[in-house]
């Protein structure tokens, strides 16, 4: 395949992935680029416009994305940050001409109480749990993008909504990082330092649904390649899991035995996360196949290994 390819977000933990997987689908490596920040800004239109010259498919994964704490502490920027990057590398791609456009959304975009499991029917029906809507919002808005410009300029982009990822390589920086790392790193300073409990936010009670992260880039490229409609569609695992097991789940893994306190005075976000990942497999033949316990030992392992 002789295709250029413009990958965002490429040196990312997703884009990592993503790219292996282009790799092995044909792709050429020398025609796939994969800037760094220090290459391409995406908040400034020049580089957008720079960065999609001559590029036959844009795989757009760069965002601003972090867990509750961040979500609750940058609002504003994660709003705008994500909103404007978007925007501004479609529009450019349209206006260069590329070919195909894959906007990478999330599962943050649902409404807060969204029946079970999330339909990509029910995007619309209500507002994103308050701690992560603004982020959810900005990358919402990419599908309406997507939707807009395929009616009016004939525009190929599509849209998809992977859950939270999980895997080797994740961010374990507890001021920015998503659940899983921050209970593994817990879990294992924990154990090490002896330490009789840890605390953990929330009451335990909200579940979430978790999508190796080679399964999503497997995931992301079949859809590249096979994929062309204007509907959104879910990435996922089909599975859920409640704080509370996924705590005792790690906890076991890492063999720390101590006990777990809650913080009920933080918030627990979303009270239930699980997508019906059936649009997925009737489209490009997705499904995911990494057993939960097996990707999570894999992530614990990769994690100690940077410890040593």
């Amino acid at each position: 395949m002789t295709e250029k390819i413009l990958l965002t977000g490429a040196n990312g933990f997703l884009g990592k992935f993503v790219k292996t997987e282009l790799i092995k689908a044909g792709f050429l490596p020398e025609n796939i680029l994969t800037p760094t920040k220090n290459d391409f800004d995406f908040t400034k239109l020049e580089d957008c416009q720079n960065a999609v010259k001559n590029i036959d498919i844009v795989i757009h994964l760069a965002a601003k994305v972090g867990g509750i704490g961040l979500n609750q502490a940058k609002p504003g920027e994660l709003f705008y940050d994500n909103l404007i990057m978007g925007i501004q590398l479609m529009e450019s791609a349209r206006l260069s001409g590329v070919k195909k456009f894959v906007a990478i959304g999330t599962v943050c975009a649902y409404p807060k109480f969204t029946p079970i499991p999330f339909k990509e029917e029910d995007l619309w029906n209500g507002y994103p749990e308050e701690t992560n809507a603004p982020y959810g919002l900005a990358k919402k808005m990419l599908l309406v993008q997507a939707q807009s410009y395929r009616s009016q300029y004939g525009f190929n982009a599509i849209y998809l909504l992977p859950v939270n990822l999980y895997g080797p390589g994740d961010n374990f920086d507890p001021s920015t990082s998503h659940v899983i790392p921050a209970l593994i790193k817990k879990s294992l300073e924990a154990k090490k330092n002896n330490s009789p409990s840890i605390d953990v936010w929330g009451t335990g009670q909200a579940s979430r649904e978790f999508l190796y992260v080679e399964d999503a880039a497997t995931a992301i490229v079949s859809a590249t390649l096979k994929y062309d409609q204007s509907d959104p569609i879910n990435l996922g695992s089909g599975m859920e899991i409640s704080i509370e097991k996924l705590v005792e789940t790690i906890n076991e893994l890492t063999g720390y035995t101590g006990k777990v306190i809650w913080d009920k005075s933080k918030p627990d976000g979303q009270p239930r996360r699980c997508l019906d990942t059936s649009k997925a497999f009737k489209e490009f033949g997705f499904k995911a196949e990494t057993d939960f316990k097996t990707g999570l030992q894999k992530t614990i392992d990769w994690y100690q290994s940077t410890l040593k």
